[in-house]
């Protein structure tokens, strides 16, 4: 089975009450349209997980991000795929979060975690992300 090497970003920020929230995006494409998952991509040949990520928010999203601790590597078995998908906490430097490839996109709190319908892989990082917000 072939294994896409993937990144992801829990871009966290507070809301207006001093809650922790995460951003979450709406797959606008692909098997996995409608999807909810944290933003990323693909890591290319020559890359670190860290600069793919930068890369992948810049062409996603407009935003320029700082790349912070790794959460965690899922490891998750498609049906045509096995998935890799180094997930780090981010945080946002600059920039207006510009949805160019993605349905939709939502600022969520701890309780609202559960609110979207995230794609399995992602599901697998949810309480580990839920425990830290």
């Amino acid at each position: 089975m072939k294994t896409i090497r993937v990144v992801a970003a829990v871009i966290k920020a507070t809301n207006e009450k001093g809650d922790p929230m995460i951003f979450a995006t709406q797959r606008g494409y692909g098997d996995f349209k409608g999807g909810w998952e944290f933003p990323g991509g693909k890591i290319e040949a020559g890359e670190t997980p860290q600069e793919a990520l930068v890369r992948e928010i810049r062409e996603e999203l407009e935003t320029e991000i700082a790349v912070g601790k790794l959460i965690d590597t899922i490891e998750y078995d498609y049906p045509t795929f096995h998935l890799s998908m180094d997930c780090f906490w981010a945080e946002i430097v600059s920039g207006d979060l510009v949805l160019k490839e993605h349905e939709a996109a939502k600022w969520l709190t701890r309780d609202e975690l559960n609110s979207v319908e995230w794609l399995p892989a992602d599901v697998t990082l949810i309480e580990k992300v839920g425990t830290v917000l």
